[in-house]
């Protein structure tokens, strides 16, 4: 049920589409000896533990130190006990969109077989009541797919802003940072640290083909892309901000990242050498 883009049920599931994972497996399997994943859940678990000592001891050494000490570990513990429950409300969403899909495909074959529609993903291009009418009627003028086709064709072909308000209303500007290196292209800091890397420009998680310390630059991620972190070392993307989810999952695993970083997958080249510096918010190309 789970994909990338997975909220758009347009999308092919992994479970329709499980070749979209193999260069993934692929990469694991080539960058990490059996039982890694075991191992470096550890090793984060120790470090984790070992930060929060050292936070605990500081707090000690205020005025009622023990108190809030207490306090603090008690909200770690919480923290670490339920965080990941937030997945749980989008675990259901998306899984109940599968449900939704299968039914309209199964309602889209019958369409096939009564030669009202050519493919059953023709009915991603009529509106719900649309299909309904075409499932209660069994008529439809085709041209009006064909039509909405082209018109996605050319949608595909569009840079959408960086930044657009509920109302329309379309925000431009620039970062404005003081002693930048020569030639260094600037975004937003999201996770601390300073790393140098091959650059590795993917726009598909298809076409993943990763290896361990690469940098992966790319337009955005989403949850689907997740896997893919366990192998590079720095993150850049075009578009997000301090919450979005590649600046989420970069501190959770610790790596430098860099996000709104206009038109990064063009400025920056697959197999470049480059430096990111996520604490300061720009990347160099070496």
């Amino acid at each position: 049920m789970r994909c990338s883009g997975e909220i758009d049920i347009t999308k092919p599931r992994w479970s329709e589409k499980p070749s979209a994972l193999v260069p993934m497996i692929l990469s694991n399997i080539k960058n990490f000896e059996p039982n890694a994943g075991r191992r470096k859940f550890e090793q984060g678990r120790q470090e984790a533990l070992k930060k929060e000592q050292e936070l605990l001891d500081k707090l000690r050494q205020l005025p009622d130190g023990e108190q809030k000490a207490g306090e603090t570990k008690g909200m770690i513990d919480l923290i670490r006990n339920f965080s990941g429950f937030r997945e749980y409300p989008k675990y259901g969403m998306v899984n109940r969109y599968f449900i939704y899909k299968k039914a309209l495909l199964k309602e889209a074959v019958k369409l096939v077989q009564a030669a009202i529609i050519h493919e059953k993903e023709d009915i991603y291009y009529l509106t719900f009541e649309e299909l309904r009418k075409v499932i209660c009627t069994n008529k439809l003028d085709y041209q009006i797919i064909e039509r909405r086709k082209q018109e996605y064709k050319s949608y595909e072909k569009l840079t959408p802003p960086r930044v657009i308000t509920s109302d329309g209303e379309i925000i431009t500007g620039e970062y404005k940072r003081e002693n930048l290196p020569a030639g260094a292209i600037a975004g937003l800091p999201v996770s601390y640290g300073v790393i140098e890397g091959r650059a590795r420009v993917i726009l598909n998680m298809e076409d993943a083909d990763l290896e361990e310390g690469d940098i992966l630059v790319t337009s955005f991620t989403d949850p689907s892309w997740t896997p893919l972190f366990v192998s590079i070392k720095g993150l850049v993307t075009e578009v997000g901000g301090l919450m979005t989810h590649g600046a989420v999952i970069a501190r959770e695993y610790g790596l430098p990242a860099v996000v709104g970083v206009e038109n990064a997958t063009q400025l920056i080249n697959d197999g470049q050498r480059i430096r990111i510096n996520g604490t300061e918010g720009y990347i160099e190309i070496l």
